[in-house]
């Protein structure tokens, strides 16, 4: 974080300070929230949860070098007592962020945001230091973690942004308002709480309609929803996708024979050629997204291409790709899965068979509400008609909707398989993969799939996997 004394802290955030010798005294490192985090110069945001209570962590993380305690009551060491913590975090963000120079840029979508702020990252810190969103931190506590995080040598600030209801990227914009905004699409993630794709349409613009005269509002050209919020912002707009009306495109997309995408990059300042090192035809919009922000922000078609070539992933369990010593690929896309996301790895693992077993090892994707039997369904029969072979269904009702998609498909019977929990797809897979086969590991966060992928991993470094 940019320097700031106790006393300006506390005057930010309308606190009072408590047993604080010297007000004076400057933050000069990090604003954390986990105890395990704090180091000399920092910052602890104390947060009172239904488990775990970061007061009681106080003097601990004074004594590894936190100046001070932002929290709701003394703690016996120097602090900033606050009624709302969660305010006071948000009011200091955007103290933070109107005294840096750097330019914000907010994006969202109901698929692809994480991998797509990490193209987008390492797009733009070829060209100066960039600060960005770890993993998926993009709610009212991570966002203005992230903020915090910038210093006086920061230029540009990628920030994304989630939403779970009307109001939410309002508010987030309050704290840090972009100058440049990106909606990458409207799907069907989390529609169960919105109640439809209007609605989530509806809370994704609230980014663009924050967007001021001068700036940019980056659009998905392909979506008939995100197109559309060009009347909701006062700012210059620029299209993005595969239409031929979008002023950043692809041309002769086709994917290697392992999988990546490669394609003719086209921007208003020229075109050159772009292959991925990420996995999936879906990379392909997310890619021309960053395209459209690096190129609004001076940089050439040339410069972006290479950038784009050279990306790699940044957040973990997300198209992670390992070859196991026998031969077996594994592919961990485990970090969270709605049909749109699903239907991309599908997509990606048909394509990385050439000749290979498929194995699809899918749960639950969670807050579909009324669609969620739908939806299941279709990524179930979809699997059949990609040819992967062999579907493995794990958890519960939603589990069961998979398989029996894929059996009304194409009548598989043994080539899908419904089993209980992962550990038992676990034990199911450690039985038949034989070496050459290819794995996706993919559901919803809470169905924890990950641990499937990282103990096939484990059980290839052992060689305990069964040759067929």
């Amino acid at each position: 974080m940019i320097a700031l004394s106790l006393a300006e802290i506390a005057d930010v955030v309308g606190g009072q300070t408590h047993d604080i010798p010297d007000p004076s005294v400057q933050v000069t490192g990090p604003v954390v929230r986990d105890s395990r985090e704090a180091e000399p110069g920092s910052l602890f945001v104390a947060f009172a949860g239904e488990r775990v209570d970061g007061h009681d962590f106080a003097r601990a993380v004074v004594e590894a070098g936190a100046v001070a305690v932002l929290g709701t009551r003394p703690v016996g060491v120097p602090a900033i007592v606050v009624d709302d913590v969660q305010a006071a975090l948000g009011a200091l963000a955007r103290h933070v962020v109107r005294r840096l120079g750097a330019t914000l840029v907010g994006l969202t979508g109901s698929a692809g945001k994480t991998s797509t702020k990490d193209l987008l990252a390492q797009v733009l810190r070829r060209k100066a230091p960039t600060v960005f969103t770890p993993g998926s931190l993009n709610n009212e506590i991570g966002l203005p973690l992230t903020a915090l995080s910038a210093t006086e040598e920061t230029r540009f600030l990628v920030l994304e942004m989630g939403a779970r209801g009307i109001g939410h990227i309002r508010y987030l914009t309050e704290l840090t308002p972009p100058k440049i905004g990106l909606v990458l699409n409207v799907g069907s993630a989390h529609i169960g709480e919105f109640g439809g794709r209007e609605q989530i349409a509806q809370a994704k613009g609230e980014l663009v309609e924050a967007l001021p005269e001068d700036g940019a509002a980056i659009l998905n050209a392909d979506d008939p929803y995100v197109r559309a919020m060009a009347s909701r912002t006062k700012a210059k707009v620029i299209l993005f996708g595969e239409s031929d009306e979008a002023d950043v495109r692809a041309e002769n997309v086709r994917l290697t024979d392992t999988g990546q995408p490669s394609f003719r990059l086209h921007t208003p300042s020229g075109a050159s050629d772009v292959t991925m090192r990420l996995y999936g035809e879906h990379h392909v919009s997310n890619a021309l997204a960053a395209a459209a922000v690096a190129h609004e922000l001076g940089m050439s078609a040339d410069e972006i291409a290479v950038a784009l070539s050279e990306a790699g992933s940044l957040s973990r369990w997300r198209m992670e790709v390992t070859e196991r010593p026998d031969g077996v690929t594994i592919v961990n896309d485990a970090y969270n899965a709605n049909p749109e996301s699903v239907r991309a790895a599908l997509r990606a693992l048909a394509a990385m068979a050439k000749g290979r077993r498929t194995w699809a090892v899918l749960g639950k994707m969670a807050e579909l509400g009324d669609e969620a039997l739908a939806e299941h369904d279709a990524v179930g029969r979809l699997a059949v008609r990609l040819n992967v072979s062999k579907l493995v269904a794990v958890g519960g009702r939603e589990a069961q909707w998979l398989q029996l998609g894929a059996y009304n498909e194409g009548s598989w019977g043994e080539e899908s398989v419904h089993v209980s929990d992962a550990q038992a797809a676990v034990d199911l897979l450690r039985s038949e993969l034989r070496p050459g086969d290819v794995v996706l590991v993919k559901a919803s966060r809470s169905v924890g799939l990950e641990k499937v992928a990282e103990a096939l991993l484990e059980t290839g470094a052992e060689g305990e996997v069964a040759a067929r």
